[in-house]
């Protein structure tokens, strides 16, 4: 009963514990998922539903213990059984009033609905966080928010919404003295001045972000927006500070264990490597990258692994060993249901044929 309590008293602070705040904003970042068909339905139709008595009888205790099932549930794959589990705390803690629990459940049910690629559906229990931070004078309750609404507008495509998302949420860091908020709040700016294309700033953006990520100990937070900044200077063409910024984002989350960061850094490095010249050196990342993908059993990224094989081996006119991995490729996305990937793939590798003919 003691750590029950314990457990509540920490979603009812005024501020999120650190580790929370950076690791939940972090994880929507990860994003490398295989989308789910599912149509959209209010979260407040769902809400609205008719409750359960034994369930209104519920205790505070009992909430928590739904919203540490939902967690296991999420971790083990189980998005959607997490996600009524949620569904169900919330309606516990509205009931007896507890607003601050409200704000970290609905955090929950975003990422429940990322992990499912439902994006639309996740937009709104993110706002309706941001709403009661805002009620309740939670700063970085605001910032936390404002940077998951964020991501999630970049994963749409919305680049313009999501700088202006971003910089509201730098001000707020900013004026509160926030270091982790203004690292991460910044970090996540630049990213979306990159994909906004104007990649000057975005490079002095992410330089200022990576000054406050190394005023904090969180190594995964660093190799994060040295990722982003080396995408920055990919994209401007600056190959030389490209491979340092994405080896050392590759060194900290090698140290770290962190698969994300060393995937994505992988990815940038075999990208420079490849547009240079330096084709050994991409092959060995590859390697590696295939080896990662192999021992977690993560056929996305086996996916990916097979994708970057055959562009490299096609970019050398090596047409056969590049057909082979396209149709390795091809052969895991109908496993994973993707239809999408599956037809790129599928055009790619025809456009390569008879480009192939062409070169006889």
């Amino acid at each position: 009963m003691k750590q029950k309590r314990l457990f509540l008293s920490k979603i009812s602070g005024k501020l999120l514990p650190k580790s929370q705040f950076c690791a939940v904003s972090y994880l929507l970042f990860a994003v490398l998922l295989n989308p789910i068909a599912a149509g959209a339905v209010d979260i407040t139709q769902q809400l609205q539903r008719p409750l359960n008595h034994s369930v209104v009888r519920e205790s505070r205790d009992e909430a928590d213990i739904l919203v540490r099932q939902g967690e296991q549930q999420l971790a083990s794959g189980k998005s959607d059984k997490a996600i009524e589990s949620w569904l169900q705390a919330l309606n516990i803690y509205r009931l007896i009033g507890d607003l601050k629990a409200q704000g970290l459940v609905y955090d929950l049910i975003g990422r429940g609905y990322v992990q499912l690629n439902r994006l639309k559906e996740a937009e709104d229990p993110m706002r309706r966080r941001l709403a009661i931070a805002r009620d309740t004078q939670d700063f970085q309750g605001q910032i936390f928010g404002l940077n998951n609404i964020g991501t999630l507008l970049l994963q749409k495509g919305e680049f313009t919404a999501a700088a202006q998302t971003f910089t509201e949420a730098v001000t707020i860091a900013s004026d509160v003295k926030n270091i982790e908020g203004q690292g991460l709040s910044l970090s996540n700016l630049g990213l979306a001045t990159v994909r906004l294309g104007d990649y000057n700033k975005a490079i002095k953006l992410l330089e200022t972000a990576l000054i406050f990520r190394r005023r904090t100990p969180d190594a995964i937070a660093e190799a994060n927006t040295l990722n982003n900044l080396g995408d920055a200077y990919l994209a401007a063409g600056n190959y030389q500070d490209t491979i340092g910024t994405y080896g050392s984002a590759l060194r900290l989350a090698k140290v770290t264990r962190d698969r994300t960061n060393e995937l994505r850094a992988i990815d940038g490095l075999v990208t420079a490597h490849r547009s240079i010249g330096r084709y050994e050196r991409a092959f060995d990342l590859l390697e590696q990258r295939l080896t990662l993908a192999t021992e977690s059993e993560n056929l996305a990224e086996k996916l990916k692994s097979f994708e970057s094989y055959a562009l490299l081996y096609e970019q050398l006119g090596n047409y056969p060993t590049a057909r082979n991995f396209y149709e390795r490729a091809i052969i895991l996305a109908r496993t994973l249901e993707d239809s999408k990937r599956e037809v790129l793939l599928l055009d790619r590798l025809t456009q390569m044929l008879k480009l192939s003919k062409v070169h006889r």
